[in-house]
């Protein structure tokens, strides 16, 4: 099978976004897979939920978020913008909510605006501790009857409340759920489901690739990084692809490093670490090759709780996978399916 090669352009525009104001929201969406009822208290209380709010004002709240001038489901990486993955979500009948879909996080997560929307106070279930990519935090929660988006649907799940959801959603679609599940999403037409898998093959012009799902839901695959061998986590959540330290080092012992340029990394719980961009060979997975001019290195919160510090690996984010034409998630085959765009990208 020829490779398919692809070029990320969508990485200058990110980092613009990453020193900007806009860097309090980057790789917002990374939730870690394991959160836990806390017993620390909250920082500060919830605002107080609608009250009796009718179904008309439900609705008319949540429109305001999901009546958006981009592409209503699926957005595509190009010159000027980051890819991003929105889900029509149904939460106790009412929606439907626009969550970003994020293969990293094991749990979905709401912002204050679906609480107040639903009208449900988040004083009535225990707080949790969320972990994300650069650090955690304790945070109010709200306790629903059922989540559902295509054949998806959680009964009864607890959601998080995390301050801004990015790019104009309410909330992240986290992987509870999946098992067996099928995500079909098509870049150029606008369109994600969620189904049932049936074990579908790929059609012609794809690239298959197998991957290992760690806690039955985080997307691991292998990947070649010039001639070094890597563990790589697909992150629908996260803006841009981060790389471990381990793999830096590594790289540079095939070759001379060049200078980084100092970089900043924000997470949901707002924490900021440090890192560094580095010019760095394509990210080979499978037939396809997608070149990037930079990756941000270093060890964020979220490579230490994986146990992901001492190997090589690297998170890649919708800044790389924007550039596919369609991309299928087969929990059930355990298989990425993958076709790229005409020219690779737009």
């Amino acid at each position: 099978m020829s490779n398919v090669v692809c070029r990320s352009l969508g990485k200058r525009h990110g980092r613009l976004i990453r020193h900007g104001a806009g860097v309090a929201l980057v790789v917002i969406l990374a939730i870690n897979p394991e959160w836990s009822i806390a017993t620390a208290p909250i920082a500060a209380p919830p605002a107080a939920p609608l009250t009796n709010p009718t179904d008309t004002t439900i609705e008319a709240l949540a429109d305001i978020m999901v009546e958006a001038p981009e592409p209503r489901y699926v957005s595509p990486t190009r010159r000027d913008q980051i890819g991003r993955i929105w889900a029509p979500v149904m939460i106790n009948g009412h929606g439907p909510f626009r969550l970003v879909l994020d293969t990293g996080a094991s749990h979905s997560a709401v912002t204050e605006l679906v609480a107040l929307t639903l009208g449900i106070p988040t004083g009535e279930s225990p707080p949790v501790v969320l972990r994300g990519v650069t650090g955690f935090a304790t945070v109010p929660t709200i306790k629903v009857d059922s989540l559902t988006v295509g054949d998806l649907s959680v009964d009864s799940p607890i959601l998080p409340i995390v301050p801004d959801a990015l790019g104009g959603a309410q909330g992240i679609l986290g992987a509870e759920g999946l098992v067996g599940k099928r995500i079909f999403i098509d870049f150029r037409h606008d369109k994600i489901s969620i189904t049932f898998s049936r074990n579908e093959r790929s059609t012609s012009g794809f690239v298959d690739v197998p991957f290992h799902a760690v806690r039955g839901t985080l997307v691991v695959v292998q990947a070649r990084i010039g001639d070094v061998y890597c563990k790589a986590i697909i992150d629908t959540g996260g803006q841009t692809t981060i790389a471990n330290l381990a793999l830096r080092d590594a790289l540079s012992q095939h070759g001379s490093r060049a200078g980084g340029i100092p970089d900043e990394i924000t997470g949901a719980t707002k924490d900021v670490e440090k890192g560094e961009i580095l010019p760095m060979p394509a990210i080979r997975i499978g037939g396809i090759a997608i070149l990037d001019s930079g990756v941000t290195f270093a060890d964020v919160y979220i490579f230490k709780q994986w146990k992901l510090v001492n190997e090589p690996a690297i998170l890649i984010g919708m800044d790389a996978l924007g550039l596919l034409d369609t991309l299928v998630i087969d929990y059930r085959r355990h298989e990425l399916q993958m076709r790229m765009a005409k020219g690779g990208a737009g």
